[in-house]
Parts: structure tokens; sequence; C-alpha cells
């Protein structure tokens, strides 16, 4: 409680504040005694970010509504003890390797490389104890027209199975234009397998205010990737047109959720890798969702061939939010910029594979806004 009670008092001040700026405190200590900071970052267009270097999780996000009005619009919890069991990784980095993997193994370069299976059979979201929970050096920053922070950490040859000691570094940026800019880069020292993500869930009506479902969602793909039984890709890619998954145009995800459509049951909702429409190379807009009633609005602009569209299906009501609300199924959405869930077995998706003397870099920004 009394961690709590000067973290409401730290994000008191910081909303307070005339102009941009970023700022930390202490969010509590792990049960080996570790101390956990949680870093400020809020621009001169009233949006604030919250975000901790424990899993660099981003534990809130506020935005103004139509009216002027904020509210946090991201699913979370009031303390680092509750987030030490964050079973949904809510607002958590994603790694080695986002989404999932299947049988929990891979074979790189004529090797085959074994991983814990603590999703069925497959390997999900990095594994027994992915990027999420881990403690990562951060460096706050500020210059003319942004504020952020960057979070770092080395990954050890062999964690969770995954070949190659690996240096990763993710800079969260918070500019003017009400951005939120995420650069993700890294090494490696052995040829290996990576892909990262940001796992945060979003309600544009404010967190705990109920369902996603009245969200209106565009999705700039005219393919998706359906999946098995456990989810996996089956390897082919099926066109939206005619489908429950076609977002070309914006629909709101109550619409077809619970279509008589084999993929939706297998998922209990949205749960699917969408491909991007690319044209060349660059940042190109994934997706874009309204909420009616706050006329808030979310971009999502990536540099990644793929986002997993998540409409939370598994949250069980378990997970009390922020202000006491359980997270019931359906009461977030995540846009999850990646490449392709189990690239190292399917030969035909884009690679994931990261070579020494390479460098991987992948970036996404998340714009807010009102209509």
């Amino acid at each position: 409680m009394k961690h709590l009670l000067l973290t409401l008092a730290f994000m008191t001040v910081t909303a307070q504040a005339a102009k941009p700026a970023v700022t930390s405190a202490p969010f509590g200590k792990l049960p080996d005694g570790t101390p956990i900071e949680i870093y400020s970052l809020i621009n001169n267009g009233g949006v604030e970010v919250h975000a901790m270097n424990y899993g660099g999780i981003i534990t809130s996000i506020k935005t103004p509504d139509r009216k002027g009005h904020r509210d946090d619009i991201v699913l979370g919890r009031n303390s680092l003890a509750e987030y030490l069991d964050n079973k949904a990784y809510l607002g958590a980095v994603i790694g080695r390797y986002a989404n999932r993997i299947a049988r929990a193994q891979f074979v790189l370069d004529g090797k085959t490389y074994r991983l814990a299976a603590n999703d069925g059979p497959n390997t999900l979201h990095g594994g027994i104890k992915g990027f999420d929970q881990h403690v990562w050096r951060a460096t706050s920053f500020q210059n003319a027209d942004a504020v952020g922070v960057t979070f770092t950490r080395s990954s050890a040859d062999g964690e969770e199975g995954f070949p190659g000691k690996l240096d990763v570094t993710v800079t969260y940026t918070l500019n003017a234009a009400n951005e939120l800019k995420i650069d993700y880069a890294a090494t490696t020292d052995k040829p290996t397998v990576l892909n990262l993500t940001q796992h945060t869930y979003f309600n544009l009506a404010g967190e705990g205010s109920g369902t996603v479902l009245d969200h209106e969602v565009m999705i700039n793909a005219a393919s998706y990737t359906p999946v098995d039984a456990t989810l996996i890709p089956t390897g082919s890619l099926a066109p939206v047109a005619g489908t429950p998954f076609d977002f070309r145009r914006p629909k709101s995800i109550g619409e077809r959720i619970d279509a008589d459509d084999p993929q939706l049951k297998l998922a209990k909702g949205y749960d699917h890798n969408f491909v991007l429409k690319h044209h060349g190379t660059g940042i190109v807009m994934a997706a874009r969702v309204r909420e009616v009633h706050s006329g808030r609005t979310l971009e999502v602009w990536t540099s990644e061939p793929g986002v997993q569209f998540y409409t939370g299906n598994h949250l069980d009501g378990s997970i009390a939010g922020k202000h006491g609300q359980a997270y019931g199924p359906r009461t977030g959405l995540c846009l999850e910029t990646q490449h392709w869930p189990d690239s190292p077995n399917q030969p035909a998706f884009p690679s994931t594979t990261l070579r020494p003397g390479q460098q991987y870099r992948s970036t996404t920004i998340f714009r807010f806004g009102t209509f």
C-alpha cells in the first residue's frame, strides 16, 4: 500500500506538469530485494505514459477524450507484487520470441533447439521466464520535442533454450505529436531467432469500463495466417475477403466476433496474425481503432510484416484492474506488431533468423488522437 500511495502521488505530480518531462520513482522491490523504478513520460498534448524497468512493462497510458477528459486506456495493476504474476503479459515487452513456436522446438543451421512448452505443446512469448519477467537497465532522456526511456539487457546464451548471447535495447519515446514510438534493437554472438513485440491491452473507453466490442477496427491486411487447434499457423495465407477477418474497412469488433467461423471458435475470438500490406520498405499503418463514445483513436504504425490482433479472449475475471474491476473476456485488445508466429518452423514465412554481424531493428508507433 505504501508503494501504491507513493506511485499515485508521483503520477499526480507528473500529470500536473506544464511542459514535457520525464521523471522516475520507486515502484517496490522484488522478492530478492532488487529495487524497481517506474518512469513517467508526459508531453504537452495531455498524453502520459508510465513504464517500469521490470519487464519493460507499460503500466499506464493516459490520453484525453474529445472533451479533453483524460483516462487511463490500458489494462494494468496497482503494484509490483501484482505484476509478478503477470500471466496475461499486461503491458510487457515480449521476447525472445513473441507468439508461438510449434512443439517447443526449431531447427537452425541443422541443429535442433528445444524450448520450454508453456502453452500446451508449444512455446509462447519466450517460454517460462521470458523478457517480461526480467529486470532491465533504464536510462531516461529528454530533448527539444520528445521524452523517453531506454531499457537494455543481455540475454545469456541458452536462456530459455535460445542460442546466442543477445544484447537488446527497447526505447520508448513520447513526442509532441502524441505518438509513443517503440524502437527495438539487438545483436547476437551466435545464430539465433528473434521476434520482439509489446503486449499492451487497450480499452479506449478507459480501463475497467467494460468490453471493447464496440471499438471500430481497421486492419491493413488482405490476408491472415489461419491456425490449428493449438493456435499454430497452418502455413497457408487465407484471404480475409468474405470472412469475419476482413477489417480493411472499419468494423466493430462485436459485429462478427461470435460468427459461426471455425477460426474464431478455435481462438474464442480474434487471436490471429494479419499479413500487413507493405509497399517496399519502411513503416506502414497496421491498424486504426476508434471508440465512438469517448472519441479516442489509436493508430498503429510498424516496420513489421504482421500484427497479432487479440481480443483478450483468455482474460477470465481472475485479474483485478487498477480500480478493482475484474478483467473478463474481451475487456482489452492487443495489436502486437511482429514477425509471423512459428516462423522458425515455417520456411515460407519471413525469416526471424539473426546472425552475428547483423543488427535487429524494428519500430512501432502508437499514435493517439480524437475524432
